[in-house]
């Protein structure tokens, strides 16, 4: 790396460098002292049909605090056997192959047009992001099968009333939506995502520039300038990132879906079935290739970001960048979201509960009077500032 000629503005170190790692999570194991426990693969044929109680034959369903499936007829328990997920070959997602069609089917809702994938046999009844019933099944295949899962963790009722303590803290929302918000129509939603690990090899060159200041007399008065000192940059980079996570459905944003991390991607679970019993799953509307576009977005900012933070500088006059990939792997993942929606003044107001850690993002209504208050307030100071200065100051030079 050609290091800048101007030792004072420290050009960067050559340590190498690696970042993003995830956190190492450890798996949850839970047990019933009571109900009797079976063994997925030996008990539950993983079939395309509901899964059933191997003791009652009654539908199971995904226990997010036992991390079992169980039955809430007999309280039989049945282990899901499920390795770590594997990293695939990103030529396999140029392949587009390994589609799940067979073993699940799509709705959609004909109010909001948001589209849910079951397991065959299993039915949707409302729509979680509008809460309509208005529900019909369509013939769409949903693409690409999963190979990974981040499984719920969090129940349902720790998921409202997380959503109740989120509304109390949102400061320029009405004060009875604050006091008495409900959550509504709260459902377990596996959201698509697609997560990409690789190493990227970056040239760039730009312009940094340093303030300096000198003193000058204007009308008679001593006042300081500021003024700017520049100088290039140019040389290599290169990092590792891990799982770099971009949303694949137009249902939740980036930004929403960035709010609810970090899940436990690297501690993410091989795709089973019986992980969607008693939960629905979101059909991506972005495929593998469009998110790896996005995900080069991503990666070129945190390069930016961590090739600057490398120099002293006040301000970026001028800066390119290029970088390549290469041993680039992906997982095409399902996120553990809980949907629902807040209801204020006939409009409903969607939020987004983590699955995996509890985090809550979402809408909600502003009061006008709070803003206007605030608003008030703020060009209150700033008028008071200035009357300040000018009292301790006297008249600006200029």
């Amino acid at each position: 790396m050609s290091d800048s000629p101007f030792s004072e503005f420290d050009p960067p170190k050559e340590e190498p460098f690696s970042e993003f790692d995830g956190p190492a999570g450890e798996e949850a194991a839970a047990s019933s002292a009571t109900a009797p426990v079976y063994t997925a693969d030996d008990e539950v044929e993983n079939n395309a049909d509901v899964m059933k109680c191997p003791a009652c034959g009654a539908n199971m369903v995904y226990d997010s605090e036992r991390g079992k499936l169980y039955c809430e007829h007999c309280e039989t328990v049945v282990e899901v056997r499920s390795k770590t997920s594997e990293e695939q070959d990103f030529e396999r997602l140029l392949a587009r192959t390994n589609e799940w069609g067979a073993e699940t089917h799509v709705f959609r809702c004909e109010n909001c047009g948001a589209q849910e994938v079951l397991a065959d046999g299993e039915i949707a009844k409302q729509c979680p992001f509008c809460g309509t019933t208005n529900i019909v099944q369509t013939e769409e295949l949903p693409g690409l099968k999963p190979n990974a899962v981040v499984p719920f963790a969090v129940p349902k009722d720790d998921a409202v009333k997380r959503v109740k303590n989120w509304a109390r803290k949102k400061l320029f929302a009405p004060r009875r939506f604050r006091k008495g918000a409900n959550p509504e129509n709260v459902n377990g939603m596996y959201m698509p995502a697609f997560s990409f690990d690789t190493s990227a090899d970056a040239w760039y060159s730009g312009v940094l520039g340093k303030y300096r200041y000198r003193t000058r007399r204007v009308n008679g008065r001593t006042v300081q300038e500021r003024y700017l000192v520049t100088f290039p940059i140019r040389g290599n980079y290169s990092a590792f990132f891990d799982d770099v996570l971009i949303q694949a459905s137009d249902k939740i944003g980036q930004k929403s879906l960035n709010d609810l991390q970090p899940f436990d991607t690297n501690q993410s679970k091989e795709y089973r079935q019986e992980y969607l019993s008693g939960y629905t799953a979101g059909q991506y509307t972005k495929d593998g290739l469009a998110c790896w576009e996005d995900a080069k977005e991503v990666i070129r900012a945190r390069l930016k970001a961590s090739v600057l933070s490398r120099y002293t500088y006040d301000t970026v006059v001028s800066f390119n960048i290029d970088f390549r990939c290469r041993n680039t792997t992906y997982k095409y993942l399902l996120l553990p979201v809980y949907v629902g929606h807040c209801s204020w003044k006939k409009k409903l107001y969607n939020f987004f509960v983590s699955g995996h850690n509890g985090k809550v993002t979402g809408k909600a209504p502003v009061s006008p009077l709070k803003v206007g208050i605030t608003v008030f307030c703020g060009l209150a100071v700033v008028v008071g500032l200035v009357f300040l200065y000018l009292w301790l100051n006297g008249p600006w030079p200029f």
